[in-house]
């Protein structure tokens, strides 16, 4: 297994791998009890035996699979259907596509899988969520939420967290003094949040001071200029924090071309290939990434969770309308820098297709 590649990581990190893992299977092997107790569906196998889920399939549709940064995603999708002993298949357009996106998840419903999770990254999707719900499947939501849908919950980020634990780290660089810009795409929702979140952590340090909120428009060609325009205008720059891989790069390639690398500090966002070797070559003091191979398991567990092993909070949830688990899952927020810089490299390598 791919999974020993990572025996280096500090004990204690070992030890809590090692509470999920046992609780994640138990949960599992919960799934061998007696339909007879309180809050199934009397799916269950009779007492003693354990159930086969294996023609189970479970369908994750997303956009944009042709990006790096969700290659982990698929990696960690196919692992927990391999650790849970399901069919885990998934969906959707290379490119940022929405309406390929709809039809892609259209097709899934149709194929009547055992749960859907959805990359909600707009409105257009909430009828597929509501069209899969009355067809008797679940969905839940990752990275991105459409709570006003009756998906059954979100896994994924606390947006503005990002922003917070990348702001305090940037801080510590510019020693909590300085003039800031901000690479990002104002007026989307998650990346306003990830900005707030920044802010947030500079008021702290009086000192700092945010001189410009840069536009990317995700574009890495538009980033790379937005950032050297803000060099040229503010020659005293102290450094630059990106909501996104895009502005990283952006930021750090303008960096390097106006010959700034060390005097003006990134902290980007995004665990991407590219992100991660300009730190190596210290052109990015770090970047914050999500808990992406992470999202998936925990997506799909919630998912199986609520087929066949939901708590007894009814004599019927299902029939009584109610879900007993979580309907946000927020995950842990993570940075990287020098420090820990190749175990997320190697990973990269293992989620490469």
């Amino acid at each position: 297994m791919p999974i020993r590649r990572y025996t280096k990581m500090k004990r204690t990190r070992s030890l809590t791998l090692l509470v999920f893992i046992l609780f994640s299977l138990a949960l599992v092997m919960a799934g061998c009890a007696s339909p007879d107790a309180a809050g199934g569906s009397g799916e269950g196998a009779p007492a003693g035996q354990v159930e086969d889920h294996s023609e189970d399939e479970y369908i994750y549709v997303s956009a944009m699979g042709n990006l790096e940064f969700f290659n982990a995603h698929k990696y960690g999708w196919e692992w927990a259907g391999d650790t849970l002993g399901v069919k885990a298949s998934y969906v959707g357009p290379a490119e940022y596509d929405m309406n390929a996106m709809v039809a892609a998840f259209d097709q899934a419903i149709a194929r009547k899988p055992k749960g859907i999770v959805v990359f909600a990254v707009e409105p257009i999707l909430e009828p597929s969520i509501e069209k899969a719900v009355n067809a008797g499947i679940p969905v839940v939501t990752i990275l991105g939420d459409l709570p006003n849908t009756s998906r059954l919950a979100f896994v994924g980020s606390y947006q503005y967290d990002l922003g917070f634990v990348g702001g305090q780290r940037l801080a510590e660089a510019i020693d909590g003094e300085g003039k800031v810009a901000i690479l990002s795409l104002p007026g989307v929702g998650m990346f306003d949040d990830r900005e707030a979140g920044y802010r947030a952590a500079f008021d702290a340090y009086p000192g700092i001071e945010v001189v410009q909120v840069g536009d990317t428009k995700a574009d890495t060609v538009t980033s790379i200029n937005t950032a050297k325009d803000i060099m040229q205008r503010f020659p005293d720059l102290a450094a630059f924090a990106a909501t996104d891989s895009t502005g990283g790069i952006g930021a750090a390639t303008a960096v390097q071309e106006l010959d700034r690398v060390g005097k003006v500090k990134i902290v980007s966002m995004d665990r991407n290939s590219d992100v991660l070797e300009k730190i190596r070559e210290g052109v990015v003091t770090g970047t914050v990434a999500q808990n992406d191979a992470a999202m998936a398991y925990w997506a799909l567990l919630t998912l199986y969770t609520y087929n066949y092993n939901q708590a007894p909070l009814t004599t019927d949830n299902i029939a009584a309308g109610v879900n007993p688990g979580p309907s946000q899952v927020y995950t842990a927020v993570n940075y990287i820098d020098e420090s820990n810089l190749d175990y997320f490299l190697d990973a990269n390598e293992i989620y490469a297709p």
